[in-house]
């Protein structure tokens, strides 16, 4: 699970990509993520990363995350095109489903709690 300070459900239903090759593939060629699914990107070092769309077929919310599960920043990312950048260095990336930032309303500075493996 992944929560707010507050207790707040963000995502129950979570998947790990750990190596380099669950975290190429991360989202490509699914055809849509439930609503409260997360796909986590455990780092193996801090360092600034980008995420990119590529054979991504929905839109998708990104969270960054240091290395104390703190919001760096959040972007939104359309299917195919997209592509961020973390502002800062980096040691978690939480894929979820477009508009669970809203929903959740996610902000910069705030720490969630993830259940790693």
């Amino acid at each position: 699970m992944i929560l707010k300070p507050n207790g707040e459900l963000v995502a129950s239903d979570i998947e790990f990509a750990e190596g380099i090759i669950s975290q190429s593939r991360g989202l490509m060629f699914r055809k849509s993520i439930a609503e409260r699914y997360a796909l986590v990107f455990i780092l193996p070092s801090t360092r600034s990363v980008s995420v990119h769309m590529l054979f991504v077929f929905f839109p998708i919310d990104v969270v960054f995350l240091d290395d104390n599960k703190k919001i760096l920043a959040t972007a939104r990312l359309k299917p195919w095109i997209g592509l961020a950048q973390s502002p800062k260095k980096t040691k978690y990336i939480i894929e979820m489903q477009s508009g669970s930032v809203e929903r959740c309303k996610l902000m910069p500075g705030e720490k969630l709690t993830i259940d790693l493996p």
